[in-house]
């Protein structure tokens, strides 16, 4: 058990940083199937739709370091990689 009250402070914090962090993660990884499952799909239109919602939840969990830097900058780009290939068809 902790004995400082800055100890005792942080037990109460952490669990709640890591639901909100889960939280965080999961909004991302539930956007990221929806788009790819669209993209499967040749749906561009509700792709497109999906798109700034995706890379709000990216961007955010990046800044929050939920994400790496590089690792949300690796799906953005992905998925717009995608999404430029389907279109081109």
């Amino acid at each position: 058990m902790p004995i400082t009250k800055s100890a005792k402070k942080q037990l109460r914090q952490n669990p709640k940083r890591q639901a909100r962090n889960i939280d965080k993660k999961t909004d991302v990884k539930k956007l990221l199937k929806q788009a790819l499952a669209l993209i499967e799909e040749k749906k561009i239109e509700e792709v497109e739709k999906i798109l700034p919602a995706l890379y709000k939840a990216i961007d955010k969990a990046a800044k929050t370091g939920v994400l790496k830097k590089n690792t949300a900058s690796r799906k953005k780009s992905r998925i717009a990689r995608n999404l430029s290939a389907l279109k081109k068809q």
